[in-house]
């Protein structure tokens, strides 16, 4: 398949498995229309500050987050635990041990060689210097250039071998740096999949995309860059220190007293540019999140003429963004000629000192050059410190935000000690006992809700919008525990089996429609993946879907882009219900599975899913009450309780709340 599918969604049967289910608003019960699931561009105009605006988007609902809070770092803040990310950090490196040791002595051999070489240079400079003063005071026969060549020979060999090893060294830390981004994404990846649905109601979907791309990015160059740099600035930093006290104590004094002044400037300079980077990291996941949001929603934002709110909305934050990196950026960038002035300052010191030296023969000519090559290598060190700084902060507020996802609280654990209930001995029998559910400690969805299924029974859940009908399926899936009371399927609870078991037991067709990039085929064998192409092809005729199937150019093989945006709302809709036929589930539950197909296809559906719901426990959730007439037991909820049960006449002749909703849908208005 093109792309990667995950087993535990697929055994599971989670139809429609997909991150739109994931981040619905906890106060959002019943299916809604795509423009009901955008939040309204003009309440982005009411956004004034930076900080009030992240938290109100993170309340908000809309693709990609769901209700209030959030885990990302707010802008403004100072990283928590500087220390804990660069110990995680670490941690990952810990695994390349050996490879980094061989970094670190070809790094060193590269840097000796380096450092080496301007003494060497410095003999042939002595040699040629003594040899024409000598031609001149008629002492000798000029300088001798068998002798020159040797040492420039030889100091072209030690740069060359120089060169090698940091080609080495190079090679294998950039082949580190990008394993270590593998297994970050790889865990953040494996994170998804063990966080609860609670969390993505809180954080935005491009938030977390920011995490795994833009701050595993930041990573990835920092470790292939700096790392070598600063081993390297320290090695160099202190062989040169050592080749200059060989050549002269004095002038080494001298420039070792610029090294607190530009330390002192580094440290200056980051303390305070270090929070601006870290707000940098938060606003660019800020930004992604607007950017997924409004081209996810794209049509909805256009019918609604809220190009315009929409371009503002990302202008404000767009421009936070700038600010924010305007001036971490800003501060950083002062350090290159604050350094190069430092610099500058100690080199026209030394040479002075250097000259009178020289003049009083306590050190040669070529000593000087060789001074001042080292004294230039000297401050290299700390100006690649400077230069680094800014990425070092940006790895550090990177990995803090990486680290943070990854700490986060997980689905509470499951049974593996061997009591896990076995699903083959379960049949289709569902109890909930006094549940009571709320996506929030200070919202209660599901107050006291009691019910008994039998085996084979057709359920259907009816009630206004927010009265809890898509909660109860969630409960019964274990995408959420329940705070009090207990969910039960074939009398043993629903936190007595493995997830991925207990999912297995259902199949799940929603109004939202969920393919992915593949064909037709694998679209449909998703919910089994060991399917032959016969099965599929006879799931897709119980479905009613073959017949629009074997119209397409391709058929079964036809590749289904990304935005699913090739084949009809309804034909979608009738792939996601072949792909429960082939699951063939204990339980199934439809969620306004019908609600995009047009009247004639919905009673060819409705002809399948009765056979489809012979001999199994079928839970249907309807806002058309006319499609669950033939239900055994219909639970009729309004505000999280069961306010009325029974069959369809028996509801109408008590008439009741359910015969109110009922009724309704025939009303007509009698005013013109």
């Amino acid at each position: 398949m093109p792309k990667k599918v995950d087993m535990t969604q697929s055994s599971a049967g989670m139809i429609q498995g997909s991150a739109a289910e994931t981040q619905q608003s906890s106060t959002i019960e019943t299916q809604q229309n795509p423009a009901a699931t955008q939040q309204n561009p003009a309440t982005t105009q009411q956004r004034k500050k930076p900080q009030a605006k992240l938290q109100q988007r993170r309340r908000g609902g809309g693709p990609g987050r769901g209700g209030p809070g959030g885990h990302a770092l707010m802008p403004g803040e100072k990283p928590k635990n500087f220390k804990l990310a660069l110990k995680n950090l670490l941690r990952y490196l810990g695994s390349f041990k050996i490879a980094i040791l061989v970094v670190l002595i070809f790094a060193l051999a590269s840097t000796v060689f380096a450092i080496v070489g301007p003494k060497i240079l410095g003999m042939a400079t002595t040699e040629l210097f003594e040899g024409i003063l000598g031609q001149i005071a008629g002492s000798g026969d000029g300088p001798d250039f068998t002798v020159i060549a040797g040492i420039l020979l030889t100091v072209l060999g030690l740069y060359a071998v120089s060169a090698v090893f940091q080609f080495i060294q190079g090679f294998v830390m950039a082949n580190v740096s990008n394993k270590v981004s593998y297994r970050l994404r790889r865990d953040i990846d494996a994170k998804i999949m063990r966080l609860p649905f609670s969390y993505y109601d809180k954080v935005a979907t491009g938030d977390v995309m920011s995490r795994i791309t833009n701050d595993v990015d930041v990573i990835n160059q920092s470790l292939n860059q700096s790392v070598t740099q600063i081993i390297t600035s320290v090695a160099t930093l202190i062989g040169v220190l050592v080749m200059m006290f060989s050549i002269s104590w004095l002038m080494t004094l001298i420039a070792i007293l610029t090294l607190p002044l530009s330390l002192g400037l580094i440290g200056f300079i980051m303390s305070k540019s270090q929070k601006h980077f870290t707000n940098q990291q938060n606003y660019l996941g800020e930004v992604n999140g607007l950017v997924e949001e409004n081209y996810g929603a794209h049509t909805v934002v256009k019918a609604f003429n809220g190009e315009k709110a929409a371009l503002e909305s990302f202008d404000e934050s767009n421009t936070t963004l700038y600010a924010a990196a305007w001036k971490a950026n800003f501060l950083s960038g002062l350090m290159m000629p604050l350094m190069n002035f430092i610099g500058n300052l100690g080199y026209v010191i030394i040479c002075i000192v250097g000259a009178y030296l020289a003049m009083g023969r306590v050190i040669s000519v070529g000593d000087i050059q060789a001074f001042i090559q080292y004294m230039r290598t000297f401050q290299q060190p700390i100006t690649q410190v400077a230069q680094i700084s800014n990425i070092l902060q940006q790895t550090m507020a990177a990995a803090e935000r990486v680290f943070t996802f990854l700490d986060e609280p997980e689905e509470v654990p499951e049974k593996t000690d061997g009591t896990a209930v076995d699903p083959e001995t379960v049949d289709g029998s569902v109890s909930f006992k006094h549940v009571h559910f709320g996506y929030t400690e200070d919202k209660t969805v599901i107050n006291d809700f009691s019910a008994e299924i039998a085996p084979g029974q057709k359920i259907a859940i009816v009630g206004p919008t927010g009265a809890g009908k898509t909660t109860i399926v969630k409960l019964l899936m274990r995408f959420y525990d329940v705070e009090s009371g207990a969910v039960l399927v074939g009398g043993h609870d629903v936190k007595d089996f493995k997830r991925d078991e207990l999912r297995g037991l259902f199949g799940m067709v929603l109004q939202d429609t969920w393919l992915y990039s593949a064909s037709i085929a694998d679209n449909i064998r998703y919910s089994r993946l060991d399917a032959t192409d016969e099965e599929v092809h006879a799931a897709a005729q119980v479905a009613q879907a073959d017949h629009f199937i074997t119209t397409l150019p391709d058929g079964y093989n036809l590749l289904i882009n990304e935005e699913a945006s090739n084949i009809s709302q309804g034909q979608k809709q009738l792939l996601t219900i072949a792909r429960a036929v082939l699951l063939d589930p204990k339980i199934l539950i439809l969620d306004e599975a019908t609600s995009s197909v047009d009247t004639r296809t919905e009673l060819l559906i409705q002809t399948a899913m009765d056979n489809l719901m012979h001999g199994r426990t079928s839970f249907i959730i309807a806002h058309r009450l006319s499609t669950i007439k033939n239900a055994d037991l219909i639970l009729v909820m309004d505000k999280g309780d069961i306010v009325e049960q029974g069959s369809h006449d028996e509801l109408l002749a008590a008439n009741g709340f359910y015969a109110m909703l009922y009724n309704s849908q025939f009303d007509v208005g009698e005013e013109d």
